[in-house]
């Protein structure tokens, strides 16, 4: 161990002149070897060395950082790489390789497409346009972080397994963007350093959410989230070598990453066996239109790009999509996304009549559901990032409702407008039509599920509450500046989300904070947790009922949820 670790202070005499001018000159390299480090992308050297965690079909060694003392496990394999043959077929477990892997730096990200930028839907594909290629289809990978040295963990901690967001076409645990991260130091900081965190990637886009007959004849259906399960299993299989109790395991995920909650909640109708998970926590559930996998826009979708890359004519189409490049078919799978209307996401989850089984509302309605305890947190305004704003002054809610979804009558179309002819200028009507349809209203189906189990709902009002305005408060780093700072609603938001996971109860808490008793969400009782801010900048944490006038539109959108194909 060097001496820097050790804490060793040496004191300058006239006697040691000499060697303290030659320590200063090893400090000043060891200062400058790690902004060298840190400069290439790991966060520290790894120095005390971690244990090597023998996975079976690899062996693993990690760093011990120091800034933060947590032990660091980045880009550890947990499935083969799904190219080739493998491409839009189920994980399978990586091939043994000899030796020790180091686990030192980021995993590279899943191929990445982009947010629909259409005015109207459908719009065949277009803007497509050369590119070159930074993504890797060799990213089912995962990073694992456990407070101090593995070594020194007594007693197994409960586990926070993380799902990004980014409507499954985009995210990784790098963020959007590769330099931002979801960093599990982050969450072991704010958990008062009780979990293991687990952070995890998964095919998105073309490769991950490709959905037709000629797909599930010859491959498999939402890979995306199957990879999701085989990562899972991994947590079951591995955990305990990094201090993780398997058994009490929470699944959390925002946006799309609290989209697969839900469908992981629903998977194989709702009796997954073994049980992967106690715990689930969603913070702003995202359930867009989700078709049967031979519907006929999926089903369009899938022919509009076979055509795209010449494979119509060939026996096998997905064969010969399986033989083009990476690049290629990134060129096609950018090109899709944004050809999406405005603010939607068209490579999402399908009914696959095995993992998904029925509709998510149908599911969620029977309470066919996995898990034991949920959280679910929503916030005021999320839809606003989904709007095209330059429509404000032009936008009109019927034509806005027949985008959003196509399926509806135009009676239907006409009954939800009515819905919100109340709510404000027609801008704002759109805002609140694409909030509530696709996320808080699927968050109260969700509630509903878990009747009879302990099952809590917040509501996040710091303005401008926004989408993601909430992930500032438990990745500091990845999020960007928080729009309220006070001391004690930092402490306390971020708290209720780790005293559930280590808990599963945000009552029982593992430090004070000025959150008050949080009732239990049921049907009568219906009991939401507030976090707000006053005008003159004091926290608001306090017990409210839910809206009867959003339960009322979100019982209109459950009506028509069979057109909506939700």
């Amino acid at each position: 161990m060097s001496a820097l670790s050790q804490g060793l202070v040496f004191e300058y005499t006239p006697a040691n002149a000499g060697n303290f001018r030659d320590m200063a000159k090893v400090l000043l390299f060891v200062v400058g070897f790690l902004s060298t480090w840190n400069q290439i992308g790991l966060a520290q050297p790894p120095f005390p060395p971690s244990p090597v965690i023998d996975l079976g079909y690899a062996k693993y060694q990690g760093f011990f950082n120091e800034t933060s003392q947590v032990t660091n496990f980045l880009g550890v394999r947990y499935a083969q790489e799904p190219a080739g043959n493998l491409r839009w077929r189920a994980p399978v477990t990586p091939k043994k390789l000899g030796g020790i892997q180091t686990a030192l730096s980021q995993p590279p990200q899943c191929f990445q497409g982009s947010t629909g930028i259409a005015a109207t839907n459908p719009i065949p594909i277009k803007q497509r346009r050369s590119e070159t290629v930074v993504f890797s289809e060799d990213c089912l990978m995962l990073n694992v972080y456990t407070p101090g040295h593995i070594s020194s963990v007594k007693k197994p901690l409960p586990v926070i397994f993380w799902i990004h967001a980014g409507g499954y076409v985009a995210g990784s645990a790098t963020g959007f963007d590769g330099t931002e991260v979801y960093d599990g130091n982050e969450l072991i900081r704010e958990a008062g350093r009780g979990v293991v965190v687990v952070v995890i990637q998964y095919r998105i886009g073309l490769l991950g959410f490709l959905s037709s007959a000629k797909v599930e004849a010859n491959g498999d259906l939402n890979v995306g989230l199957l990879d999701q399960q085989f990562a899972l299993k991994w947590v079951q299989s591995h955990i305990h070598q990094f201090g993780g109790d398997r058994n009490h395991v929470t699944i959390w995920g925002q946006s799309a990453g609290a989209g697969s909650v839900i469908q992981h909640i629903i998977a194989n109708g709702g009796q997954t066996q073994p049980p992967l998970f106690k715990g689930a926590i969603s913070s702003s559930t995202f359930l867009p239109s989700q078709y049967r996998f031979d519907d006929q826009i999926p089903e369009t979708m899938f022919s509009q790009i076979v055509n795209e890359l010449n494979c119509t004519s060939s026996r096998n189409q997905l064969d010969c999509l399986r033989g083009l490049d990476a690049q290629t078919l990134q060129v096609v799978n950018n090109a899709t996304t944004l050809a999406a209307f405005f603010g939607t996401f068209n490579f999402i989850p399908v009914i696959d009549d095995s993992f998904i089984r029925e509709r998510p509302t149908v599911a969620l309605k029977q309470k066919k559901v996995n898990g034991e305890f949920y959280l679910a947190m929503s916030n005021t305004n999320e839809g606003t990032f989904f709007v095209d704003t330059s429509t404000e002054n032009t936008v009109e809610v019927p034509a806005y409702l027949q985008n959003l979804f196509p399926g509806l009558s135009k009676t239907q179309v006409a009954d939800a407008a009515a819905q919100y002819a109340n709510v404000g200028t027609p801008f704002t009507q759109v805002n609140a039509i694409m909030g509530e349809a696709i996320f808080i209203c699927p968050t109260y189906f969700a509630l509903r599920s878990f009747a009879g189990k302990p099952t809590f709902k917040g509501h996040f009002a710091i303005p401008p509450a926004g989408h993601g305005n909430d992930v500032a408060y438990y990745f500091p780093s990845t999020d960007g500046p928080r729009s309220f700072n006070n001391t004690a609603f930092d402490s306390a938001f971020p708290q209720i989300f780790f005293d559930f996971a280590r808990f599963f109860d945000p009552n029982v808490k593992f430090s004070p904070t000025i959150t008050p008793q949080w009732h239990m969400w049921t049907n009568i009782g219906q009991s939401e947790m507030l976090f707000n801010r006053t005008e003159a900048g004091a926290p608001v944490i306090r017990a409210i009922s839910s809206d009867n006038a959003q339960l009322k539109r979100c019982q209109f959108w459950e009506s028509v949820s069979a057109v909506t194909a939700q």
